[in-house]
């Protein structure tokens, strides 16, 4: 208790005495005493021990420490001012919290205990006591990161509470004692002092783990492992660096500003939001030096343009040298430099320039698609860019679009030309103003804008050329009137010579007159008709008749003009009924109605008026007309009208009185829909009028005359004895010769047999005169079918078909096998007599054997004997025409 009464007197002293120094008075407060076991000898900066401030006072603003031996850090760390010597009594300490916002102050009193350790075994019965709640707390420690030693460096002392009542050794384990990198810390066995061997890097360990193990001599744990954390305290021994060594950035010239450029980056090593990492950047250097365009944040590493003066065409290119400082930019910070290279882009910030304000060109009239000047410019933008192309334009002077101006993509000139003939009795010169821009739009300000095209004046001088005669205008009209009597004569088509504005001397002539109803005169081209002309004739129907005129001058120049003929309408066409035939269903449909068009002008057409004429009273009685509109009327009909077919004329009349009748077939049909009316008529038949059936009787007639003809042949055919062996060289020609032959006469004109096997099979073809070979014989068969065979004997056999079922006979003498035993060897040998030459020698230049070629006419193939298959192959026979008589008649001559 005595102890007690000095440090309280001296508390309350030491009370007394801050106080006159406080604004604001203070009530002072104990919290928990904290004891520290300590060495006898401290050194200076050495670690005593933390202390919980804010258990004490969590809002505490003022740290100050009793004794002036210690100091207390804001996070409670207890550290030795000086070396301090602690004697076998106790040593004590006060730290003062202080809230100066609040008033309130608290104190912390410390005691520094030395104690000598007396070994004392447990004994094997004795139980160490283990606190179950409370274990020994971990000491806070940390190291200086590359720290200078010496080495080992004492770090903290571990102590357990069972030091107290046994005699306790200490171990570690964990990274940095038996685990990468080894053997960096250890602990003094009796004492629990921990020490470092060697300096650490932060930023390759920023913390150790060890743990931390207590225990009694015969190897029995006196307390709980525990965690005993090391933190490497940073050091500012790396630099901070650039993410890149060099910085390429582009900015546009005309860029305003605070106009971003770029950003840099830097990184540091050092332990994150420390002064060691906090960096500022700025610029150190910049070429060109002057004038300084560019600015860098010093925080953010931002760079910005902070002059006007940022000129392509001055400097393109500009390099800064950029730094960054740690510790926020002071003096003792760690600095690393990079280079930023800064390129100006180009933009349109030079209008484009005439060299000269006027200039002069020269060009023939009529000369088109010609050159006839090129204008040079200059430009300070970049070349080959949009900045720099140049756009020309004609401003004034170009009103009939005589001239064009283009550029020349290589030299950016103008190019300025003729498109349009020019006319040098109309203008001797014309004057342009021709103006010059970008591609690119301007980027000065809006109130330059209004001058950045340039100008200058274009001088074009027209050159006089002798031309030939002008046709203008190039159509010109004239009018006719419609059915103008013939060698009516009008105004024609005038030329003109530019050089003298007369016509005088100038010949015309017509190059196309589509329907040759106009003559030209050649000297005055003045036009007569030289037929009437027809309006409704004109294609197409627009009243407009062009002829085509070419004049021409003395020197033989020519020019083409198109003379347009306006033929004058007159009522020269009645109106037309478009109907011919209507049908009508009784009694569903009630009326029907007709229309009419007129090919005249609306002033000589419509409105029509329909009338029908007084010519049947029966029509006039079942059918009446009334008006629809002014181009139809409406036709209807009587309830008591019967059904069929009546023939009605109706009268159609323009506005002039022109008039046309027409007469209407219109069949009233007992019938729902005019198409099944339709279909009714034709299944009943066609009904035939007076003129269908006398032409019925006339062929009826004709007919008859034509057999009458056949039938007096065929009576003087058997008459006749025989043909003279001439007669055919006489009266037919031979028409199938397929080589030049001989003088030998054959009248066998290519015809061939075949063996008739069956009943169902015959002979038929085409075979000419006979030919006299032993026996007088002659054989005729016609085209197709029916034959006839008359023997030297006088016999007459008629063939009706060529099957050989049916054969009829004259008073039936003859058979068919008798008739065809004796016409095959005789066709034999006649085939074979005509197959020869002079020389008996066997030819192919007369009877020659043909392949089937097709089905074809009736007749078969001309020259040869065809097989008939068909059952009805001579029915042409019924339907001879009249050439058959005048042939049959010729063939019966004697």
């Amino acid at each position: 208790m005595a102890a007690a009464g000095p440090r309280s007197s001296l508390r309350r002293a030491l009370c007394r005495l801050l106080l006159p120094l406080m604004v604001f008075s203070f009530a002072c407060e104990a919290c928990e005493k904290v004891i520290f076991n300590t060495p006898s000898e401290l050194e200076a900066d050495k670690m005593v021990g933390r202390v919980n401030l804010k258990k004490c006072l969590r809002s505490a603003d003022l740290i100050q420490s009793s004794d002036s031996d210690f100091r207390v850090l804001d996070d409670g760390s207890v550290y030795t001012a000086r070396a301090v010597v602690l004697s076998d009594e106790k040593r004590s300490f006060a730290i003062w919290l202080f809230d100066t916002r609040n008033q309130i102050q608290k104190e912390i009193m410390v005691l520094l205990e030395h104690q000598k350790k007396v070994l004392r075994k447990r004994h094997t019965k004795e139980t160490v006591l283990r606190r179950s709640k409370r274990r020994w707390a971990p000491i806070p420690c940390s190291m200086q990161e590359n720290s200078l030693g010496p080495f080992p460096l004492f770090l903290q002392q571990v102590q357990s509470d069972a030091a107290q009542n046994y005699t306790v050794f200490y171990s570690i384990s964990g990274r940095g004692v038996d685990q990468e990198p080894l053997n960096l810390f250890f602990i003094e066995k009796e004492t629990g002092n921990l020490y470092c061997t060697r300096p650490v890097d932060r930023e390759e360990y920023d913390v150790f783990d060890l743990i931390a193990y207590a225990s009694t001599a015969d190897g029995y744990s006196a307390d709980l492992p525990l965690p005993l954390p090391i933190r490497v305290e940073d050091e500012n021994d790396n630099h901070p660096i650039f993410t890149e060594q060099i910085y390429n950035f582009e900015v546009p010239e005309s860029s305003k500003l605070g106009t971003t450029v770029g950003v840099v980056c830097a990184t540091d090593r050092d332990e994150a939001d420390t002064m060691h990492t906090r960096l500022k950047y700025s610029i150190l250097e910049q070429t060109p030096r002057s004038p300084g365009l560019f600015s860098v944040h010093p925080n953010t590493g931002v760079i910005t343009i902070v002059s006007h003066y940022l000129d392509r065409e001055v400097v393109d290119k500009y390099k800064l040298i950029m730094k960054v400082q740690d510790m926020d930019g002071q003096f003792f910070g760690l600095i690393s430099t990079s280079t930023c290279l800064i390129t100006v882009m180009d933009s349109n910030d030079n209008a484009p320039a005439f060299r000269k304000n006027s200039y002069e060109a020269s060009v023939e009239e009529n000369a088109f698609n010609v050159e006839i000047l090129r204008i040079p410019i200059e430009d300070k933008d970049l070349i080959n860019t949009a900045n720099w192309r140049a756009n020309f334009t004609i401003l004034k002077g170009n009103e009939n679009g005589h001239f064009k101006i283009s550029t020349d993509k290589e030299t950016n000139e103008g190019v300025l030309c003729v498109v349009k003939p020019l006319n040098y009795e109309e203008n001797h010169q014309a004057i342009l103003e021709i103006g010059v821009s970008n591609e690119a739009p301007f980027t000065r300000d809006v109130a330059f804008r209004t001058t950045t095209m340039n100008r200058a004046l274009v001088t074009v001088h027209v050159r006089d050329q002798d031309e030939g005669p002008e046709c203008n205008p190039a159509a010109q009209y004239v009018q006719i009137k419609e059915n103008s009597s013939v060698g009516s004569q009008v105004n024609g088509y005038k030329a003109y010579d530019p050089e003298t504005k007369s016509s005088n001397g100038l010949r015309y002539k017509k190059l196309h007159d589509p329907k040759g109803w106009i003559t030209i005169d050649e000297m005055s081209g003045s036009i007569k008709t030289s037929k009437i002309l027809d309006r409704e004739a004109t294609t197409p129907r627009n009243d407009l008749y062009n002829v085509t005129v070419l004049a021409i001058d003395q020197g033989g120049r020519s020019c083409t003009g198109t003379l347009v003929v306006n033929i004058e309408d007159v009522n020269d066409n009645a109106p037309e009924i478009l109907q011919n035939y209507l049908i009508i269903c009784k009694p569903k449909m009630g009326h029907t109605d007709i229309s009419a068009v007129d090919a005249d002008e609306p002033i000589h057409g419509a409105p029509f008026y329909f009338s029908l004429p007084n010519t049947s009273p029966e029509i006039n009685r079942i059918w009446t007309l009334s008006k629809v509109n002014d181009t139809a009327a409406r036709l209807s009909y009587r309830k008591n009208a019967d059904f069929k077919e009546y023939y009605i004329p109706i009268t159609v009349k323009d506005r002039a009185g022109q008039s046309a009748t027409k007469t209407l077939r219109v069949n009233l049909c007992d019938c729902t829909h005019p198409s099944q009316c339709v279909v009714t008529s034709r299944s009943a038949g066609v009904s035939l009028g007076k003129w269908a059936i006398l032409a019925i009787l006339l062929g009826i007639a004709l007919l008859f005359s034509i057999l009458l003809t056949l039938v007096c042949g065929a009576v003087g055919a058997r008459k006749k004895k025989g043909f003279p062996e001439d007669l055919a060289q006489q009266n037919l020609i031979i028409s199938n010769t397929e080589a030049p032959g001989d003088d030998k006469v054959c009248s066998a004109n290519g015809f061939m047999t075949q063996t008739i096997t069956n009943s169902n099979q015959g002979f038929c073809g085409t075979m000419g005169s006979g030919v006299k070979n032993g026996g007088q014989e002659t054989i005729e068969m016609m085209k197709g079918g029916h034959q006839t065979l008359e023997s030297c004997r006088g016999h007459h056999h008629t063939l009706d078909s060529c099957r050989g079922g049916h054969v009829e006979m004259d008073n039936s003498r003859y058979t068919y096998s008798e008739w065809h035993n004796f016409t095959q060897p005789r066709l034999r040998e006649k085939l074979h007599l005509c197959n020869q030459n002079e020389d008996h020698i066997p030819s192919q230049d007369y009877v020659l054997t043909y392949n089937y070629e097709g089905r074809g006419s009736p007749a078969g193939s001309v020259g040869c004997c065809s097989e008939k298959q068909e059952e009805d192959g001579f029915d042409f026979l019924n339907n001879l025409e009249a050439k058959f008589t005048a042939l049959a008649d010729t063939c019966t001559k004697r």
